[in-house]
């Protein structure tokens, strides 16, 4: 099933595997401010010959056609940074941009997918078939791959393969289960009103801040008490905006968060029931409550077909003892808009190793990748597009 060819090809272009993720890594740029980024992928095509269409305001779609005529399987890479200070400063590959980094791995996603395209274009007359490229923008803020949607990214596509490279696995190893993967992940706002007044005189007043932390001290019960525990949740309130001054008693308290699950049915129970807590807290204590909560992404669920095929070419290509059983993370990917759209699978490939310090947590300022990891990801994005048309 699989191309010796494009083996061949990903093991001579290692070093230059690493030099074009290192460039990415020391040249961050946000979502949707992707523009040197998106040149830079360009140009990389222009000297391979494949062609492509720019996307807006970034990003980039191509398209290697093969010798006989087949499916179209996509593959998707992001390229967008974080707004995160890098405290690797050590690396030579640093950072240059205060504030900006890498530091969920897109620099190695965009790296290996313009690897692996460089190895489909070499047997592009043995391929059964149209491989797509997506350099897709904006996966941080979940809108990227919406966007790459809107604007045709899987029209007349079959089916869809991504990847995320995942420090929290030993680096080369493949997981790609069936089923859910990541997780939908939505955001809310709680604003609670009361009535300010003067901190010596409390009693005219009702206190916002307390109205707050009263909800955020019981509306946990919604996951730990009213949905099924074999049915995952998490509800998270991460920022609150409560009051102006020591001395007085806060009339507004603004409160953040985000809820993670995998289920649909649990997702609208848990929206329905922080909209109750919400109002029925302000109630007991005189104030009032607005929520307004925001649809993220869904959640990312692999087709069971295509996911065993992943495993099938991963296996072949590195071995049986690379495939691992990772559990599904309440992380989030706007890969699920892709997979609203055509069947595919989503896998991560592991790149931590303790001995090169790169087990930190994705979006840490001191996040790295083992760079061993980089050939097993282009190899595999390529050989599934391979497997998938020629099978």
């Amino acid at each position: 099933m699989l191309n010796q060819k494009i083996k061949e090809v990903i093991q001579a272009s290692n070093e230059e595997l690493i030099t074009l993720r290192r460039k990415l890594h020391a040249e961050p740029e946000l979502s949707w401010e992707e523009v040197h980024t998106t040149e830079f992928v360009c140009n990389y095509l222009d000297q391979l010959g494949i062609t492509y269409r720019r996307t807006e305001p970034t990003g980039v779609i191509a398209e290697i056609k093969g010798g006989k005529p087949g499916k179209t399987v996509a593959l998707r890479g992001d390229m967008d940074a974080l707004s995160v200070e890098e405290l690797n400063k050590g690396l030579s590959y640093v950072s240059q941009e205060d504030g900006k980094m890498h530091a969920c791995g897109h620099d190695a996603h965009t790296s290996m997918l313009m690897i692996a395209a460089k190895a489909l274009n070499k047997v592009k007359d043995d391929l059964t078939g149209t491989v797509r490229l997506l350099f897709q923008p904006a996966e941080e803020v979940a809108q990227g791959a919406k966007a790459f949607v809107q604007q045709g990214a899987v029209q007349g596509v079959d089916n869809i393969f991504g990847i995320h490279i995942w420090s929290q696995m030993e680096t080369g190893k493949v997981s790609c289960l069936p089923g859910p993967t990541f997780a939908a992940a939505d955001l809310f706002t709680v604003t609670f009103k009361g009535k300010g007044g003067h901190g010596a005189m409390p009693h005219t007043s009702i206190d916002a801040s307390v109205v707050a932390s009263a909800f955020v001290m019981n509306v946990q019960p919604v996951i730990s008490r009213m949905i099924d525990p074999q049915l995952a949740g998490v509800l998270t309130i991460g920022k609150m905006t409560v009051g102006t001054r020591f001395n007085v008693i806060a009339e507004n308290a603004v409160l953040e968060g985000t809820v993670r699950c995998f289920d649909p049915e649990t997702r609208d129970f848990i929206e329905q029931q922080l909209k109750h807590y919400a109002e029925q807290t302000a109630a007991l204590y005189g104030a009032t409550a607005t929520v307004d909560y925001i649809h993220g992404t869904k959640a990312v669920i692999n087709e069971e077909k295509t996911a065993k095929l992943v495993q099938q070419v991963a296996a072949q290509a590195f071995g049986e003892d690379v495939l691992y059983e990772e559990k599904p993370t309440m992380g989030a990917e706007d890969f699920s808009f892709y997979l609203s759209e055509v069947p595919g699978s989503f896998a991560v490939v592991g790149s931590g190793n303790p001995d090169k310090d790169t087990r930190w947590p994705h979006h840490h300022g001191r996040f790295n990748i083992d760079e061993d990891a980089l050939s097993t990801g282009a190899e595999l994005y390529a050989q599934y597009a391979w497997s998938y048309l020629n099978q």
